[in-house]
């Protein structure tokens, strides 16, 4: 029984200030289990009562939470065993100030991340526009985003980014989104022709809806065609790409076989001669 008091009250000593014994280590290690145990418990209750689009996200947080409770823990266990936390901290200011200057986007992460997750601004599913890039949304972590474009590339974006920059969810009012194709055509040219054919063009397509109907805008008077604009809605707007160059063949089809022409930039020049 002594040789177990002499091994429990053994202390491992760093200076006059900072010490721990083997007891304290052995009472922490007991604690730590205790809550990772009770935390396990929690968060199966927590689970069962959540939808699924919601328990990604509460894991999510969950895990932050989890490893925060472990420091404090920590930090409260060693107080109450008898070491001078303060005296840690003192002998460690610049190595702490040096990891702070460090983690500073780190932790800027972190935060970001769980303001995406509580007023749910983005979720997994969503196609987002950042810095030019868009992307459908794989996954939500503590600190990245990851997004994968029409290309199948994948793009991984750093949480704090959505405090910084403008981010445009296309598909947070929805997966219906409104999209357009412009083009010019020659001064002369019949515009309700030109109307009506871009309308049979964006109605046959099969992806395009039909209601709300395709849309024809004349657009403007432009430098060197009058400029329409077709207006159509799909249900997929992340594949609007294809769509798109469809809707392009055929209208350069049907122009052809009506002999509208689509111009090319021109210019008149005008050659003075002075005497």
């Amino acid at each position: 029984m002594e040789q177990l008091n002499e091994i429990l009250n053994y202390t491992f000593r760093y200076n006059d200030h900072i010490s721990i014994s083997v007891k304290s280590l052995l009472i922490l290690i007991v604690i730590i289990m205790l809550a990772s145990f009770l935390l396990r418990i929690f968060k199966k209750y927590i689970v069962k009562r959540l939808e699924e689009q919601d328990k990604n996200k509460f894991d999510t947080v969950f895990s932050f939470g989890k490893w925060l409770l472990y420091i404090i823990i920590f930090l409260i266990t060693l107080q109450s065993s008898g070491v001078q936390i303060t005296a840690i901290f003192a002998a460690s200011t610049a190595l702490l100030i040096g990891v702070g200057l460090a983690l500073q986007t780190f932790f800027q992460d972190i935060i970001s991340g769980i303001f995406i997750i509580l007023d749910q601004s983005v979720h997994v599913g969503d196609i987002i526009e950042m810095d030019g890039k868009v992307g459908r949304v794989e996954e939500i972590k503590l600190r990245t985003t990851r997004a994968v474009t029409i290309d199948n590339k994948v793009i991984i974006i750093p949480n704090h980014k959505y405090l910084k920059h403008s981010l445009y969810n296309w598909t947070q009012n929805g997966t219906v989104t409104r999209e357009s194709i412009t083009v010019g055509v020659a001064y002369g040219s019949d515009v309700q022709l030109v109307k009506k054919l871009l309308e049979q063009v964006a109605n046959e397509h099969p992806k395009i809806l039909k209601h709300p109907a395709p849309l024809v805008i004349f657009e403007n008077f432009g430098d060197s065609a009058l400029e329409f604009k077709l207006i159509f809605t799909l249900q997929e707007s992340f594949q609007a790409l294809i769509p798109k160059s469809d809707l392009r063949f055929r209208i350069d089809e049907l122009f052809r076989e009506h002999q509208i022409s689509i111009p090319f930039p021109q210019r008149d020049v005008h050659i003075y001669n002075k005497p």
